[in-house]
């Protein structure tokens, strides 16, 4: 007889219920506004995008967590000034780092889909956030280092130490404390 896993403990979130795009937006407006903290560390730049983009992915179902990223990038391929230092347009995705930024979409999409699942399978909410947690960040670095290495022309060493060494540390603190604020805004939800 095979295992079968234990049921939900309660239906999955509708992706696009007014509730979800809601948030999306008001989580797409943040993620726009991250980059006004901006600190150049090299050709990566330090920001606080990757704590908006766990907490996106630990937030909102699958398909909302890839439009609220989505809104973004399409903002500033038009040319809106929402990447880090206060530029927009399509150069900047196709540029050095905007691998990082395709990134924050694949990310926010894998990590809440993780989320999602091992929540439904009856994963504790902390541990199914931490782990949705690395996969954005490690989504987010893979998709980022591969494109610095291609357009920069760099080696695979050398891309990695440009733009995912120096962040790693703070990329995991910001990841950190989005755990501790989507728990913190799940539980004000059920409070009403």
């Amino acid at each position: 007889m095979d295992y079968l896993p234990p049921r939900p403990k309660r239906a999955p979130a509708r992706s696009f219920d007014p509730r979800s795009i809601t948030t999306a937006g008001l989580l797409a407006a943040l993620l726009c506004a991250s980059v006004l903290f901006t600190l150049r560390l090299g050709p990566v730049p330090f920001t606080l995008q990757v704590f908006v983009v766990v907490l996106i992915a630990l937030l909102l179902p699958p398909a909302t967590a890839a439009l609220a990223v989505g809104v973004y990038l399409v903002a500033g391929a038009i040319g809106l000034p929402v990447f880090s230092g206060m530029v927009g347009g399509l150069g900047v995705l196709v540029g050095p780092t905007g691998g990082y930024l395709l990134g924050f979409l694949a990310g926010a999409a894998a990590g809440a889909y993780v989320r999602e699942r091992l929540t439904w399978a009856g994963t504790r909410q902390v541990l199914a956030d931490a782990v949705a947690a690395v996969v954005v960040v490690a989504l987010t670095y893979t998709i980022g280092a591969v494109q610095l290495a291609l357009v920069a022309h760099l080696g695979a060493g050398a891309a990695v130490a440009a733009g995912v060494v120096p962040f790693l540390v703070p990329d995991v603190a910001k990841a950190t404390v989005a755990v501790g604020v989507a728990a913190a805004v799940r539980r004000a939800r059920t409070r009403r």
